[in-house]
């Protein structure tokens, strides 16, 4: 399992730690006295967000300024009452609005293509992030012994065309991300965006990660992880219930509130990692998934079932992804998502969506022969990956199809 870290947690228990500066904070459920002087020390403004286990906060209209105490308590209040994509916030909070000549984005995962974690950075961060060209991204391979340095921070900073007054603040604060990363055993982390002041002092001002929490790295001596509300849509009910029907493999999701990709992953670590490709590439998955564990078909089927029924009719597309398996048989859990896809369209009606498939293990042939068999039978347009493709590139080219059909469906309606 992996422990989600947010903005708030990671001001409080963990930039401090790793000396990575942040804006100054706090809490909204502050008295007037206390709130009314922080906007007095920060210049008389302030952002309200929610500490909520969703992203995209700002584009559902719940990171709000505010410029007197008043206003302060009310939008305080309010956000932290707001249900943001399914799911509540535990509190919201206060930060110090930071002036900015620039904004950066910096985000650490594992990357498959290379068997270890990788660095991206750009110099166009915020909450357009998506939209941002891959010709101004840059991502580098980090030496999991060597770690990073200053100077491939300042290299890789210096291609993407950084001013040279700023390379040398910038590359002591990603060397901190990166500590920060690996020092406690996160799967992926994102801080976008830095706002980068006109003296060229840098600010982390959002922040999110996993931790994978099999990892002896994630007890960290100190840090105590807040316990967030539960929003259990009918969604995960069903498939908890499901879950522990049986013992025979994993049915595990986390409902994200996501609008174009229905995601059937498997593997674990791989499934949050492909999910949060498809997040910062603009796939807006649905939800985050975890199935395998070498489930027999009836197993399978109910699964793949279960989520169809819930989430099908409103997906762009369907991925179906995971890492090269171990002990999953490839051609068991293929025949049961086809036969749960043939018995949908038979009670419910014709499909039009894209299908993206990868995989990798024991009788993967003879698995894709049936899924294929059974998407040519549905008339569904289909694109196959082998085992020697990243599932991070799957993710990827996932992602922008179901961003080019919406936006295609946008210019049609």
């Amino acid at each position: 399992m992996s422990i989600r870290v947010t903005e708030l947690t990671f001001m409080e228990q963990f930039a401090p730690r790793y000396g990575i500066p942040v804006p100054r904070h706090i809490e909204g459920t502050a008295t007037r006295v206390e709130l009314k002087k922080v906007l007095g020390e920060w210049g008389g403004r302030a952002l309200v967000k929610p500490d909520v286990m969703a992203g995209k906060r700002a584009k559902a209209g719940s990171v709000v300024l505010v410029d007197n105490v008043a206003d302060a308590i009310v939008q305080a209040k309010r956000i932290a009452g707001t249900e943001i994509s399914g799911t509540m916030p535990r509190t919201a909070y206060l930060v110090e609005v930071i002036p900015a000549k620039f904004e950066m984005f910096s985000a650490i995962t594992y990357n498959s293509s290379i068997l270890g974690p990788s660095l991206t950075v750009s110099l166009k961060g915020g909450v357009d992030i998506e939209e941002v060209a891959e010709g101004d991204k840059t991502t580098i391979a980090v030496d999991i012994f060597k770690g990073l340095d200053a100077y491939q921070a300042g290299d890789l900073l210096s291609e993407l065309g950084c001013e040279r007054q700023y390379i040398s603040s910038l590359s002591r604060t990603l060397v901190s991300f990166w500590d920060l990363f690996i020092s406690t055993g996160m799967q992926t982390a994102e801080i976008n965006p830095w706002r980068i002041t006109p003296e060229g002092k840098p600010y982390a001002c959002d922040f999110k990660a996993t931790i994978d929490e099999a990892n002896y790295k994630s007890r960290i001596p100190g840090v105590e992880f807040p316990d967030y509300p539960e929003s259990i849509s009918a969604f995960e009910e069903e498939m908890a219930a499901w879950s522990a029907s049986s013992h025979q493999g994993q049915a595990h999701v986390s409902d994200l509130g996501g609008r174009r990709i229905l995601p059937v992953l498997f593997g674990g670590g791989a499934s949050t990692i492909i999910t949060e490709t498809l997040e910062v590439a603009g796939g807006d998955p649905m939800f985050l998934s975890d199935f395998g564990g070498n489930p027999p078909y009836e197993r399978m089927l109910g699964t793949a079932r279960i989520c169809f029924d819930h989430k099908l009719a409103e997906a762009k597309l369907l991925l179906i992804l995971g890492g090269k398996a171990n002990n999953t048989f490839i051609d068991v859990t293929f025949q049961a998502i086809g036969d749960a896809l043939i018995s949908y369209v038979e009670e419910k009606g014709p499909l039009h969506l894209p299908v993206v498939v990868g995989r990798g293990g024991p009788r993967l042939v003879k698995g894709l022969l049936s899924l294929r068999q059974s998407l040519e039978y549905l008339k569904l347009p289909y694109v196959i990956f082998g085992p020697d493709t990243p599932v991070t590139l799957v993710a990827e080219y996932a992602a922008r199809l179901a961003d080019m059909l919406a936006r295609k469906n946008e210019v049609i309606s």
